[in-house]
């Protein structure tokens, strides 16, 4: 397997040196841009809420409504959307101020039901999700996609590095990365694949003192296909 310096100085090469790359890993790493601070169960909501709607759809589209979205969800207040019921369906699916789906509108109560479970167990979501060990990241990406509704890996990954927790995303950048790096053979998908993933992240943090953010992008940046 490659090491984290070796991938970071084929990134440097591609990016213009070692300051450019640094400032373009910055410049979109969430925590290095203000976010990361805690954030209330509604606001975890709200953000598990947009980036599912925004999966396999135009993302300004989601963006250009929100405002809607946050009127008609209460303020995203999981007690309030935990009991969302047929009446509140008829009136969000016929909302023209949000995206009309069915489907994502439903998800909206289970991952009220989730955000209220992780705050019994440690007081507040954001407790619960920061405090889970990076080295675990996988782990945590099984969590919300068990206990939650429409969270798969890729979309549970964006509502946490939007959240400024230390996440990768395997987008087919960083996945063309760790091939390139030895890694992995193929998709992501097999338990085994995503053992190997984590175990390679965690050796390039001990190796780096870098978090799961900034060794994503610099993977990603390490290969012609674009950056993460």
């Amino acid at each position: 397997m490659e090491t984290y310096a070796t991938i970071f100085h084929r990134a440097a090469e591609r990016h213009g040196g070692e300051d450019n790359l640094i400032a373009k890993i910055n410049e979109h790493h969430p925590v290095h841009n203000g976010v990361g601070a805690a954030m209330s169960d509604d606001r975890w909501l709200s953000q598990f809420t947009k980036r599912v709607f925004q999966s396999g759809f135009n993302w300004k589209v989601v963006e250009h409504k929100w405002d809607g979205f946050e009127t008609a969800f209460w303020g995203f207040n999981p007690g309030k959307c935990i009991n969302i019921d047929m009446e509140d369906m008829e009136r969000l699916t016929s909302d023209k101020s949000i995206v009309r789906h069915g489907a994502k509108i439903k998800s909206v109560a289970q991952n009220a039901d989730m955000i209220l479970q992780m705050a019994k167990q440690k007081g507040s979501a954001d407790a619960f999700i920061r405090s889970w060990p990076p080295d675990d990241y996988i782990g945590l990406l099984d969590y919300l996609n068990k206990h939650g509704s429409r969270l798969g890996p890729a979309t549970a990954s964006y509502a946490l590095r939007f959240s400024g927790v230390p996440s990768f995303i395997l987008s087919s950048d960083v996945t063309a990365a760790l091939k390139h790096a030895g890694v992995i053979d193929g998709a992501v998908t097999s338990k085994s694949a995503k053992r190997a993933v984590q175990a390679a992240f965690n050796t390039w943090m001990i190796e780096s003192g870098e978090d799961l953010t900034t060794i994503s992008r610099a993977l990603a940046m390490s290969i012609d296909a674009g950056g993460n």
